[in-house]
């Protein structure tokens, strides 16, 4: 797992990623965004994949563990589950998969839903770390970062997608 020198075409990894679960869609899936990035990469695999079911956007801010730690992020958005989660199988997306703890949020939010058949997690980048024992069922591109940097998911002005790196 490295870090290649140019970033990848986020737009084409969500091609991959949308090839990566086609064979699934027979248990007729429902995507569920993590906000922001993983809001958009859902909207974009809908998309790709023709769902025929609106996507389901994630806001985990009150269920972090570090929320008490942390406060409120000042972007917190509104949870939408426009679908029954009872009994469905949720393919829960999101942009980058790092320590397990959005992830785990995530989870705990849905079952407040209701109980889905099973829970999947598709994600454009692993980039290791894991605190918590979560992996992606499906990913993309496995890649390791130097401390004091994040990778982060952003959309441009015309809507496309692109990888850009900060410092933490």
């Amino acid at each position: 797992m490295s870090l290649p020198e140019s970033l990848p075409d986020a737009d084409a990894q969500c091609r991959q990623l949308a090839d990566a679960l086609r064979p699934h869609l027979s248990k007729q899936p429902v995507l569920v965004g993590i906000y922001s990035g993983g809001a958009w990469v859902a909207e974009r695999l809908a998309e790709l994949l023709g769902l025929p079911d609106e996507i389901g956007l994630i806001d985990v801010s009150f269920y972090r563990d570090d929320f008490a730690e942390k406060g409120l992020h000042p972007q917190v958005k509104p949870t939408l589950i426009p679908f029954d989660v009872e009994g469905r199988h949720i393919v829960l997306v999101d942009d980058v998969l790092y320590t397990g703890r959005t992830t785990r949020a995530a989870i705990n939010e849905l079952f407040d839903y209701g109980r889905p058949a099973s829970v999947t997690l598709a994600v454009l980048a692993d980039r290791g770390g894991r605190e918590l024992p979560i992996s992606a069922d499906w990913c993309v591109w496995p890649t390791a970062l130097p401390a004091g940097q994040n990778l982060v998911l952003a959309r441009d002005e015309r809507g496309q997608l692109a990888w850009r790196l900060e410092n933490a």
